[in-house]
């Protein structure tokens, strides 16, 4: 199969589809990679090491669009990487199709068969969302420390205080892979923590490994609007796999916080879990809603892009494999959770959470636009 590995355009986005290991072990499979050239310079990863990995180096994304039958990114096609999608090709990347009906009536539009890491599943787990949740969970209480200093127009806490003073108090908003890093770090920080979370049974599972550092606490809304109101930092890290995430925090909960209170919302990529979120760019991170401030950069591991792009592809590279090796039908017939992971095909969706989310926006009848992707497969 041939393979390409476009550069990233989103603002800021110096991660790339896979590193020079990761096609030494497709051209080890007799698959043929094209690598768009400078598409790894941003990871620490030059033209050089891809070519001795064995990639053809070209210098236009058209060139890589144009030829290659299977398509790895990083992020979701932006500007003009959207008309370059074409029918017949296979686009692997995040995309977060629930959070942005546009880019779904782009990959409609254009028939191509679009796979979401963010969807793919191994049980009851996203194989490959969990390294960059971990990443995005450890950057965002260093994040919300930084905007949460004065010179940043935050209240002016430090996270753990100093002897005679109070530590800053972290709430998180969901108990997933990326809200435990967030909880882990934050504590390791100085702060107090608590974690909220709708599941007990992971509730639980937090208290036991931590030894109870955390404090953990049942979702409800009573118990959400208390801990928003009494915290410094809020972190929300809410998924519901492939719709958009809910909004759990309200405008009302975030003014009762004190002034220069800082929001991180994790789950702005799935169009986040606070009611006055809207994505950001690393470049201009935050804005102001009252007195408090909210940072929803849309890829926060984007800012550590050597340790990102490394995870990701060891991450992926078993399923782009099968997907090389097999073909995407096979593959998937074969394989449950890479099955979950299609979310469109030839000009229909195939994953119910994202039909869901988006069917109103895009006036689509889900008894036309929506096919269970077990059918797509097996047609």
């Amino acid at each position: 199969m041939l393979i390409g590995v476009p550069t990233e355009i989103k603002n800021n986005e110096f991660r790339v589809g896979i590193t020079p290991a990761g096609v030494a072990e497709l051209v080890h499979h007799r698959h043929e990679v094209l690598v768009q050239e400078g598409a790894g310079v941003g990871s620490g990863l030059p033209d050089e090491d891809y070519r001795r990995a064995g990639a053809r180096m070209v210098p236009t994304a058209e060139e890589v669009w144009g030829e290659a039958e299977l398509i790895l990114k990083v992020k979701e096609p932006t500007g003009t990487e959207r008309p370059l999608m074409r029918r017949g090709q296979v686009l692997f990347a995040y995309l977060h199709l629930a959070a942005d009906p546009q880019l779904t009536h782009a990959v409609l539009d254009s028939g191509t068969t679009a796979i979401a890491y963010e969807t793919v599943t191994r049980g009851r787990t996203l194989p490959l969302l969990a390294p960059m949740s971990q990443v995005a969970g450890r950057l965002a209480p260093v994040l919300g420390a930084y905007h949460l200093t004065e010179a940043q127009g935050g209240s002016g806490i430090l996270m753990g205080g100093v002897p005679g003073t109070r530590r800053a108090r972290v709430a998180v908003i969901g108990a997933g892979v990326a809200g435990e890093a967030a909880a882990v770090m934050a504590a390791g920080m100085g702060a107090e923590v608590t974690v909220v979370d709708i599941n007990l049974e992971r509730l639980t599972q937090l208290d036991t490994v931590h030894q109870g550092r955390l404090r953990t606490l049942a979702s409800s809304k009573l118990n959400i609007a208390e801990t928003v109101e009494a915290a410094d930092l809020v972190i929300g890290s809410v998924l519901i796999p492939g719709a958009a995430a809910p909004k759990l925090v309200t405008a009302d909960m975030v003014a009762a916080m004190h002034p220069g209170s800082v929001l991180v919302d994790i789950a702005i990529d799935q169009g986040g879990c606070f009611e006055n979120s809207r994505p950001t760019t690393h470049q201009d991170p935050t804005y102001r809603v009252g007195e408090q401030i909210y940072y929803c950069v849309a890829n926060i591991p984007g800012a550590v892009p050597q340790t990102s792009t490394a995870a990701l592809t060891n991450a992926t590279l078993p399923f782009v494999l099968k997907i090389a090796d097999r073909g995407w039908r096979e593959a998937m017939a074969q394989d449950e959770g890479l099955l979950s992971g299609l979310n469109a095909h030839d000009g229909v969706l195939t994953h119910q959470g994202v039909t869901d989310a988006v069917a109103g926006p895009l006036g689509l009848d889900p008894q036309l636009d929506y096919r269970p992707a077990s059918e797509v497969v097996s047609s």
